[in-house]
């Protein structure tokens, strides 16, 4: 092919390749509310316990921990765990133990640190006073619906089933900052991951909810295998799959707060995101650039040097991307700035997409943490 074509070419690919995803991702996310909405709520019988890492206060942090507090389930335990006595969440849990009297709820403060992972170290700390065998980790930002409980632990009963994950949505706690962090989470990863799951993946499990028995956690280490990963919720879905076991996406969702309210903090958050699945899954990380819509369309429009089919495909993924970023299960004022949003926040995407190709270290809450190498180590 001569150099002459060799330009309108990549252009025309990559104007393909952007609009199949987009409007793949479109269908799939469609199709997966119309599955999950058939789903009948299961009828529990096994108790739970529920492990809470928790680390400083956040906007929303009594709200968010009571929605656990009015599970929708006959018998659970609320475990919450902290490094220190003075930490700022821990007169929100004295609240909601007074206003709950008669819930099983339990407060863990232990300084010890096992590994990298503070959050994983307040796992390892906790997991001693659970009483149930089937566990629920949850993060501390995470709302949670009346039926999560019953839903998400229902998978459990089957012995194949290692760990039961779930959707989140993100919900912004803030101006133009957090509204863009959470689009990432509503049109980018959402929409990807029941792309993945409508095309047979299953290699996830997401830190916001997971539920397992802990027979399986004791089969691949305990927490202590995940101490030095800064991907703590991939791994743990990676070994239960190492050890035989499947990872079921529940059909219940979650929703996440995004409290960013400035660009570099978002891009801390996002960078620590991308980072680890180029570490995960490089070869998945190297096409991702095909989501941000946006550049995109401008990038294979230059290089087609337009005409009607260019013009056509840059329509067909524009159109698709801005009904990923139009939801009714939003209110129909905050869909249109997320719509209005859209070139910006792809642009961004992309722009940390490239930033992440290199560099291992991230930064969760502030502390600096470099992502290991992708092998699993356990700790004796």
């Amino acid at each position: 092919m001569s150099a002459s074509l060799i330009q309108p070419a990549l252009g025309y690919l990559l104007l393909c390749a952007t609009a199949i995803y987009a409007v793949l991702a479109l269908a799939a996310r469609q199709r997966w509310r119309q599955r999950i909405a058939t789903i009948p709520l299961p009828t529990p019988t096994t108790p739970v316990t529920v492990l809470k890492p928790l680390f400083g206060a956040e906007p929303r942090l009594y709200e968010n921990l009571r929605s656990f507090c009015v599970q929708d389930h006959p018998q659970f335990q609320l475990l919450f765990g902290l490094h220190a006595a003075d930490d700022a969440a821990l007169p929100v849990v004295e609240r909601l133990k007074a206003e709950f009297p008669l819930l099983d709820i339990g407060v863990v403060i232990d300084p010890r640190i096992h590994g990298i992972n503070l959050k994983v170290a307040n796992l390892i700390n906790l997991l001693p006073e659970a009483r149930h065998g089937w566990l629920l980790l949850a993060d501390s930002d995470i709302a949670a619906p009346l039926d999560l409980l019953r839903r998400v632990t229902a998978p459990l009963a089957d012995r194949q089933v290692g760990v039961v994950t779930c959707l989140y949505g993100g919900r912004p706690v803030g101006p133009l900052w957090a509204r863009l962090g959470g689009q990432f989470i509503d049109d980018w990863f959402a929409p990807s991951v029941v792309l993945s799951h409508a095309f047979g993946g299953r290699r996830f499990a997401f830190g916001a909810t997971i539920a397992l028995r802990r027979e399986v956690l004791d089969r691949i280490g305990g927490f202590e295998a995940l101490a030095d990963h800064v991907a703590d919720d991939w791994w743990l879905g990676e070994l239960t799959r190492r050890a035989g076991f499947r990872t079921v996406l529940s059909e219940a969702a979650v929703t996440t707060d995004v409290i960013e309210t400035r660009l570099s903090d978002l891009a801390a958050r996002e960078l620590r995101w991308l980072r680890s699945i180029r570490r995960i899954e490089p070869l998945g990380y190297a096409f991702l650039f095909i989501c941000f819509s946006s550049p995109m369309i401008v990038i294979g429009g230059w290089l087609a040097s337009g005409g009607p089919l260019a013009l056509t495909l840059a329509l067909v993924t524009f159109a698709a991307r801005l009904m990923l970023g139009f939801d009714r299960q939003r209110k129909p004022l905050d869909s249109l700035k997320n719509m209005a949003l859209v070139p910006l926040r792809d642009s961004l995407s992309l722009l940390l997409w490239t930033t992440a190709l290199a560099g291992r270290v991230v930064r969760w809450r502030g502390r600096p943490m470099k992502i290991a190498p992708l092998t699993a180590r356990r700790r004796t």
